[in-house]
């Protein structure tokens, strides 16, 4: 592998990341802790191979610039700032929400995981879209 081939990696481990959280959102529904428990565990691992990634492909590569023109660079770009400014947030939202379900303390858990996983979830899949733009256009 390849740092050219960090960006796809990114793309994949967020999508990755986006399965396990909609299927931790899925089996908790169902009464299925045990079963969501290392889905979402999974989600934290494939979000935190991709940060360290994502931080090693741009602190070699740097800023890439996108390529669009007209209505579609506004498109990106609306999608880019909300991207970067909850993926910033949802951090500290993850870290508190599992330290919540490792503690058992599930009321509060589920309390701020229902404003964390839909955050997160934008998150996780806007990447794979900002990457799509980005890269693939």
């Amino acid at each position: 592998m390849t740092l050219r081939d960090l960006p796809t990696l990114n793309a994949i481990l967020n999508a990755t990341s986006a399965l396990f959280l909609f299927t931790g959102y899925w089996l908790i529904r169902r009464g299925r802790r045990e079963a969501h428990r290392r889905a979402m565990l999974a989600a934290l691992a494939c979000s935190a191979v991709f940060l360290a990634s994502y931080l090693t492909y741009h602190f070699q590569v740097g800023s890439v610039r996108f390529q669009g023109q007209g209505p579609i660079r506004t498109v990106y770009f609306a999608i880019l700032i909300t991207h970067t400014v909850l993926a910033v947030v949802i951090l500290p939202l993850v870290l508190a929400t599992l330290t919540r379900a490792l503690q058992r303390r599930f009321e509060a858990h589920r309390r701020l995981a229902r404003i964390t996983f839909p955050l997160w979830a934008y998150v996780s899949v806007t990447g794979v879209v900002v990457y799509w733009m980005l890269y693939r256009m």
